[in-house]
């Protein structure tokens, strides 16, 4: 059986419906899906697990908070993991809970 699973990246200006792929495995079929906020991926997780999604890894760009934010939204209904540096290089050394926690950012 082939695991579907999900990498969502955060960053700002990113189009969930433009920064899209697909890579299809013999065992996981994994969707990576970039965000520009919280409020944006809490969106698109609840859209792939309406596709079957039932794993997600997220960015080290999610911190404490926005990791939070994906597992309750998801509930039971897929796994929560994530990729650590709480302080982003990319980022300005910064943790994604700084710069993407208010959505009107």
């Amino acid at each position: 059986m082939v695991t579907k699973a999900a990498f969502i990246y955060i960053a700002p200006k990113n189009d969930p419906k433009v920064h899209r792929a697909v890579i299809d495995s013999p065992v996981i079929n994994l969707t990576v899906v970039g965000v520009a906020n919280y409020d944006e991926a809490e969106k698109v997780a609840l859209e792939l697990v309406s596709e079957g999604i039932t794993a997600f890894e997220l960015c080290a760009g999610f911190g404490n908070e926005g990791t939070a934010r994906i597992a309750k939204c998801v509930g039971d209904k897929a796994l929560v993991g994530v990729v650590r540096f709480d302080l982003h290089p990319a980022f300005g050394h910064k943790s994604g809970d700084s710069l993407f926690a208010d959505s009107s950012l």
